[in-house]
């Protein structure tokens, strides 16, 4: 006796038998030829349905606070770009755009006249510094005073000294990235300010910070380089001096060559209109 296909899937605990009620997708259906991200957002807006609304509201709060950031950067530039002396230097007193506004006893501004010719930049402040709020005190300071004196400068004539950072990094570690590019915008409105002939970068981290630059203090020596217009001659901190008493050769030559360059600067006279 033979059977029916209908007996043997049954034999075979095959039915009932699975028939489809939607027709499969051919290429002529417009679900298929639909344009990708019509697809895609079919797909993504069930999940993004089913996401718990406290999640949603977090991501949306979390993107609004990263634009007010960004905004907020881009107009404090703005404000430092405007600020005269005295608002400046109020400026950087209340600043609280890093860390080391959290660690410092106080901000250390700058000292000298603010309309010399010769600008002496360094590193940070360091301890002393920042208990008396002035930069190069204490042995380094010193030693600061009679190189300037060797050529017949001082700190409160035609010279203004400042730092690269205007806060002491605790234990006088190295300046980190944030605090630099924090500080950077006060930095550069005191040379646009001060509009100093002449830029002597004391120390490889403020020589690298100013310039851009990986290079060491010995490849920098001896060259003129140049910051925003200005010429920039690049020595040793008076600090590393202290410690290192045969490189004070190096730093004499490092002065002569610019006080050369600055009666080089000072004899070229402006053009005539």
């Amino acid at each position: 006796m033979s059977l029916s296909r209908e007996d043997i899937l049954r034999e075979l605990e095959l039915l009932p038998v699975w028939q489809l009620k939607v027709p499969l997708p051919n290429p002529a259906n417009e679900a298929v030829n639909a344009p990708i991200s019509e697809n895609i957002q079919q797909v993504v807006t069930p999940i993004q349905e089913a996401l718990p609304a406290p999640i949603v509201e977090t991501i949306i709060s979390q993107d609004t606070v990263h634009t007010e950031t960004r905004l907020d950067e881009t107009s404090r530039l703005e404000q430092i770009n405007t600020l005269d002396w005295q608002a400046l230097q109020a400026c950087v007193q209340t600043c609280q755009a890093c860390g080391l506004a959290q660690t410092r006893t106080q901000t250390v501004f700058g000292v000298g006249d603010n309309a010399a010719d010769w600008l002496l930049i360094g590193e940070a402040p360091g301890a002393e510094e920042d208990k008396r709020g002035e930069p190069f005190v204490g042995a380094a300071g010193q030693l600061l005073d009679n190189m300037l004196a060797a050529i017949q400068l001082n700190r409160t004539n035609n010279v203004y000294i400042a730092n690269v950072l205007k806060c002491r990094p605790p234990e006088n570690r190295d300046p980190q990235g944030e605090e630099v590019k924090q500080c950077d915008p006060f930095l550069k409105r005191q040379v646009a300010l001060i509009q100093p002939k002449l830029i002597l970068a004391l120390g490889r981290f403020a020589a690298q910070s100013l310039l851009n630059s990986v290079e060491s203090i010995a490849s920098m020596r001896g060259k003129l380089h140049d910051y925003h217009g200005i010429p920039v001659i690049v020595s040793y901190h008076p600090a590393y001096l202290l410690r290192n008493l045969p490189d004070k050769a190096k730093a004499w030559e490092d002065l002569c060559f610019a006080k050369k360059t600055m009666a080089d600067l000072q004899t070229i006279q402006p053009p005539q209109l």
